[in-house]
């Protein structure tokens, strides 16, 4: 079984599909990534030869950020935004949608799970 930085590949995929299982690395990535090496994506990612796997990582140490250097540089990233207290850094704090998304109806994944106040009329009622 073949180890990138820090993640097992999984077993009989093909290989351009296996490297997108290691955080940073997309579809597009992938298939950048195996053609400027000269790997066929059909490849299985069992079949790899350890030389293949060292080219790789070589190859994702030299210019991709991946896994925890990517997780650190997002998590400070956010951090230097609340931290000036800018609008987007406010609604990371609150745990609100980001991005200019609606909060009266959805985003329920962001907001968690809805709590009842007492005496507050629902939007179903008004209808």
């Amino acid at each position: 079984m073949a180890r990138i930085a820090g993640v097992d590949l999984p077993r009989n995929k093909r290989i351009d599909i296996a490297l997108t299982y290691v955080h940073g690395i997309g579809k597009t990535t992938a298939k950048k990534m195996l053609s400027d090496l000269d790997i066929s994506p059909e490849t299985k990612s069992d079949q790899l030869s350890e030389e293949i796997v060292a080219k790789i990582r070589e190859y994702l140490e030299k210019g991709i950020s991946v896994e925890g250097d990517l997780r650190r540089k997002v998590g400070m990233n956010i951090k230097r935004l609340i931290d000036l207290h800018t609008y987007r850094g406010l609604r990371h704090r609150k745990g609100l949608p980001v991005r200019g998304q609606r909060t009266r109806s959805n985003s329920r994944t962001r907001k968690g799970p809805r709590k009842t106040v007492a005496g507050k009329v629902s939007v179903k009622t008004l209808k």
